[in-house]
């Protein structure tokens, strides 16, 4: 099953363990397949420097790294108008589409607001475990 991870689960996973953790560490072992585009790898290194230097002792370094080279890449074409209420969570969707991916975990209300839309299906950390894991 492949999946794409908005930014807050992503970070949330590296910095704070639970659910998102355990999605994390399902990817790792070869259990999902993580699909981003070059946009949305961008966000998730921006808001990961960020609290990198909020948390000094993590160096994200080696594990962005091995984002890059095992995670499944896609071209997204932006959408010609917004989506979602917050524009810059378009991306996700996009990216999904693009790729034929159903499913983005997220805890993002405006993402969360548009789930079934085109077939993509947007749960939150514990929703998706519970269903897929």
């Amino acid at each position: 099953m492949k999946i794409i991870l908005d930014t807050n689960v992503f970070v949330s996973g590296i910095f704070f363990g639970g659910l998102p953790y355990r999605i994390l560490q399902e990817w790792m072992a070869g259990r999902l397949g993580l699909v981003l585009s070059s946009e949305i790898f961008a966000e998730y290194e921006r808001v990961a420097n960020i609290l990198a230097e909020r948390f000094p002792p993590i160096d994200l370094t080696a594990l962005l790294d091995f984002v890059s080279r095992k995670a499944e890449f896609q071209d997204a074409p932006s959408f010609r108008a917004p989506v979602c209420a917050d524009p810059n969570d378009d991306k996700f969707l996009a990216c999904a589409l693009a790729a034929g991916v159903r499913i983005i975990v997220s805890g993002d209300k405006h993402l969360l607001q548009i789930s079934g839309f085109q077939g993509v299906e947007i749960l939150k950390p514990r929703q998706f475990v519970e269903k897929y894991l």
